[in-house]
């Protein structure tokens, strides 16, 4: 059972491509550029970037939004029915990670990683304003309370474990507040999932889903 659950997980692996988006940030300005770009080891797959909008649901890149460059796709200007949920899609079924993009017409964002975060390592997060230098005073708050207060506007948190995971946001005296962005930290997901499936049947269906989604 083991060899037949470790090679599901490097199919599931091995078919898996990575959403990467540039700048790092699930919060965007208003007006910025951004680029987004679908990361695999088999440019065979035939990935697709695709996102759910208040806009339309699973529509792809260049189908209203967005101008395709191979694997890429950017949005020159970002407005606000841009924000919603990105990923890239496979010709055969399996898909990418999700990403959550924000788009704020406000004066602050936190910059805080679009991606899960592994345990063990160190995440900054960054507060910073459209129009100013980004390296102002700002405090950071998880889940509404006070972290600290940071003089130059970046917070590291050193060796994040599960309880580091929540919803962040930062302020900035007379700019403003972020929006809230929220920071999910992993384990290796794959071996979590195989030892589930064959240690307790109440978590096969979820195993099922999961590969489905890969």
């Amino acid at each position: 059972m083991w060899l037949f659950c470790f090679l599901l997980c490097s199919l599931a692996a091995s078919l898996q491509a990575r959403l990467t988006v540039s700048p790092s940030s699930s919060q965007i300005f208003k007006g910025d550029f951004v680029s987004l770009s679908c990361e695999e080891d088999d440019s065979s797959a035939g990935w697709t970037l695709r996102r759910n909008t208040s806009k339309g649901q699973r529509t792809q890149c260049g189908d209203g939004w967005g101008e395709g460059a191979g694997s890429s796709c950017n949005i020159n200007m970002m407005v606000y029915h841009d924000s919603g949920v990105y990923w890239c899609e496979s010709r055969e079924g399996p898909i990418s990670n999700m990403v959550n993009l924000t788009v704020t017409g406000g004066s602050v964002i936190l910059q805080s990683p679009v991606l899960p975060v592994m345990e063990g390592d160190d995440v900054t997060l960054l507060c910073k304003t459209k129009t100013t230098p980004s390296n102002l005073p700002a405090a950071f708050y998880k889940d509404g309370s006070l972290i600290r207060k940071q003089p130059t506007g970046h917070m590291t948190i050193q060796h994040v474990s599960r309880s580091d995971e929540g919803l962040y946001k930062c302020d900035i005296s007379g700019h403003g507040e972020s929006p809230s962005s929220w920071i999910t930290v992993t384990g290796d997901t794959l071996t979590c999932l195989c030892f589930c499936s064959f240690q307790h049947s109440q978590c096969d269906d979820n195993l099922m889903t999961v590969f489905a989604l890969f």
